[in-house]
């Protein structure tokens, strides 16, 4: 057992001197460093041999020395301040990752032990919603001004003849607009074939006033929406949610539709230069949907979810597109447009206007439902 003590004692004592022959060194060699006395004592002992050029290098020499070990010491301590803040960061992190954990399995827990709180946090939910301002303001307006609507006597003891022939004249003698009897008739029989009307031409020909006079006529303004160079999607046309306000942002084109939707009025929206945008860009959805046969399929997805507060005719955020509203849009061909492609044509009833009418002679006719 002597032995064994005798070899355990040298082993340690040969490791804990290697220890503090580490540690002496390094102080001692930091101490070696920064010994100011033995730098006094060697420049005492080789000053006397200094020329002028020999104490401009020395003062350069010391300055330079001390200047790097300035930017040592500087490295260090701001590698130091790095290393704790990051540290800092870890813990704080690691106290939030074991304070969601915990979060996470309480959550858990009440779900499995309490049947009931599911349904609580639904209410409250609810609630909340509910107690949210309309995200659809001027629907919600809309849904109000129709509340105890009637509608009005349509007029119904005509035809078509009579019908062309009082919307010119009504036009002529109230508007100061001349159209030709072959211009109106096409429109109106375009009304019965399609829900896209296109009128092309050459500019001031009367294109954006004839769906104009016939809202006036008809005693529903016509909604006028001018297109813009920088359209490329179908929030242009309908609006858009926000997120932050969880506000809808209505468009003029979205107020028609949902108002169009609660009367039987003809209504017209005018998509006025629709060409000067790509019209495959901003109208796609309308496009596609005019494809579908079955009228109910008509429908814009506004808000992927519903809320309590809604628009009553909309319904888990899709709106049905009315089948008395049509789109007239007009379409210069000049170089500041966009040619029409064939997906358009073929959904649209053209009509060319490319000359001015001829003033005439018209009895004062009325507006009429």
């Amino acid at each position: 057992m002597s032995g064994f003590l005798d070899w355990f004692f040298a082993f340690l004592t040969t490791m804990i001197d290697g220890v503090w022959q580490i540690i002496s060194g390094i102080f001692g060699g930091i101490f070696k460093i920064f010994n100011i006395v033995d730098y006094i004592s060697q420049f005492n002992t080789f000053k006397g041999n200094f020329g002028i050029l020999d104490w401009i290098f020395a003062i350069f020499a010391f300055i330079l020395v001390m200047a790097i070990w300035a930017v040592i010491i500087c490295m260090i301590v701001l590698l130091v301040r790095k290393y704790i803040r990051f540290r800092k960061s870890i813990v704080g992190n690691e106290d939030l990752l074991k304070i969601g954990e915990n979060s996470v399995s309480q959550d858990a827990l009440n779900t499995i032990y309490d049947d009931e709180e599911p349904e609580e946090i639904e209410e409250e939910e609810n609630e909340a919603i509910a107690a949210l301002a309309p995200r659809f303001s001027r629907l919600e307006a809309i849904d109000r001004k129709y509340q105890y609507y009637v509608a009005p006597d349509y007029r119904k003891d005509f035809t078509l003849v009579d019908l062309c022939t009082d919307f010119r004249n009504f036009a002529c003698s109230r508007m100061g607009l001349y159209y030709e009897e072959r211009v109106i008739r096409t429109m109106f029989a375009g009304l019965a074939a399609t829900k896209l009307i296109l009128l092309q031409g050459i500019s001031g020909t009367g294109k954006t006033s004839l769906p104009y006079a016939m809202g006036k006529f008809f005693q529903n303004d016509a909604t006028i929406v001018s297109v813009q160079p920088s359209w490329r999607d179908r929030t242009e046309l309908f609006g858009y949610f926000n997120e932050f306000s969880k506000k809808f942002n209505e468009t003029e084109v979205l107020r028609t539709l949902y108002e169009a939707s609660l009367n039987d009025d003809i209504n017209v929206v005018i998509l006025d230069e629709m060409n000067i945008a790509r019209v495959e860009y901003y109208f796609a959805e309308m496009l596609s949907i005019m494809e579908m046969p079955d009228p109910n399929e008509w429908r814009i997805e506004l808000v992927p979810s519903s809320w309590e507060n809604d628009p009553k005719n909309l319904k888990d955020g899709k709106l049905l597109i009315p089948q008395n509203t049509w789109y007239v849009g007009t379409a210069n061909n000049d170089d500041s447009t966009f040619s029409v492609s064939d997906k358009v044509y073929d959904r649209a009833l053209t009509i060319n206007i490319d000359k001015k009418g001829i003033p005439f002679e018209a009895p004062d006719t009325p507006p009429s439902p």
